[in-house]
């Protein structure tokens, strides 16, 4: 019994740490929206205000949204949040999109850019087998974020 019950605090702990979404934005419409634009697994958003670079928005995981992978533009690698930070300080977006694997299974894409209008810049990253290449996530995206009125 006590266990679960400190199993359970720990979870509200860690879910009040995470972001929501930006001011005016419901939360579930949000996760919706880009989960029926580039939901997967392995795929993870993050919106941040572009002048303190605040995160207001994560789609998935905190551990997935960590992971290190090829940066598509040049030998390296990157996480979202690495993408996320170069985006806010420059405002260009970026559509990228590369081999994960050495046996060419496996991609990585990535988008990012600003929310025009809004204050807020977003980064993206989508790996797997079947990962979208970067110019569609960023498309995709896009369009969601306009539909629940970003």
């Amino acid at each position: 019994m006590r266990w679960s019950l400190a199993m359970g605090l720990a979870a509200v702990a860690l879910a009040a740490c995470s972001p929501g979404a930006p001011k005016g934005v419901d939360k579930d419409k949000l996760d919706d929206a880009v989960s029926g634009a580039i939901g997967d697994p392995a795929t993870c958003v993050l919106i941040a205000e572009q002048a303190s670079g605040k995160v207001v928005y994560r789609y998935n995981t905190a551990t997935i949204c960590a992971r290190t992978l090829p940066s598509c533009d040049g030998p390296g690698s990157r996480t979202v949040r690495d993408l996320l930070e170069a985006t806010r300080k420059d405002g260009k977006p970026r559509r990228l999109s590369c081999y994960s694997s050495a046996d060419a299974s496996r991609g990585v894409g990535w988008a990012s850019g600003p929310i025009p209008g809004k204050g807020l810049v977003y980064a993206a990253v989508m790996e797997g087998k079947r990962s979208f290449p970067g110019m569609m996530m960023a498309d995709r995206l896009e369009g969601r974020f306009k539909d629940v009125g970003l």
